[in-house]
């Protein structure tokens, strides 16, 4: 696949959603976690999404519980959790598994696109970030422990192209 507008995921409430919907705006795609010491990046996300997204950034949180269990409630208590904690309105989708066997295809895309150090492709922990231009193609990958506001200056680069 040439890009992520070429993905359909599941969101959160069980619909197909075809990531071409998202055609022409920033992306960034995050694997997250409700019980992980990451958790707090939510509320960085959150705020990234409220101040871009008129601008055309979109925020995609997809669950995963691939990294110590740390994801393991199901879709309505991982987005009733979401709203009353960190009051997150970016769209949220179904969890996947972002390594193995069963690795969601969009994350194997964006892996091979956007490999992490030393050019590895596996995902260390949950809350890597994938930024991805207007195009559909992954710009760069941040780690689990880059802050969401340290990405802001990548952030706006992308959305002036």
């Amino acid at each position: 696949m040439a890009n992520v507008h070429e993905f359909s995921c599941k969101t959160i409430s069980g619909d197909a959603k075809p990531l071409r919907d998202y055609a022409g705006n920033v992306l960034l795609i995050v694997n997250t976690a409700s019980k992980c010491g990451f958790t707090p990046q939510y509320e960085g996300l959150e705020s990234l999404y409220r101040k871009y997204k008129d601008k055309g950034l979109e925020v995609l949180g997809f669950p995963c519980n691939q990294f110590m269990s740390q994801e393991p409630g199901s879709e309505a208590e991982i987005q009733q959790f979401c709203s009353l904690t960190y009051d997150v309105s970016f769209p949220m989708f179904a969890k996947v598994d972002v390594n193995g066997t069963h690795t969601d295809p969009l994350f194997a895309h964006l892996k091979a696109e956007a490999p992490g150090i030393a050019g590895t492709q596996g995902i260390k922990w949950n809350f890597t970030k994938f930024l991805v231009d207007r195009k559909g193609r992954a710009l760069k990958r941040f780690a689990t422990a880059t802050k969401p506001e340290a990405i802001a200056g990548a952030i706006e680069k992308a959305l002036a192209e």
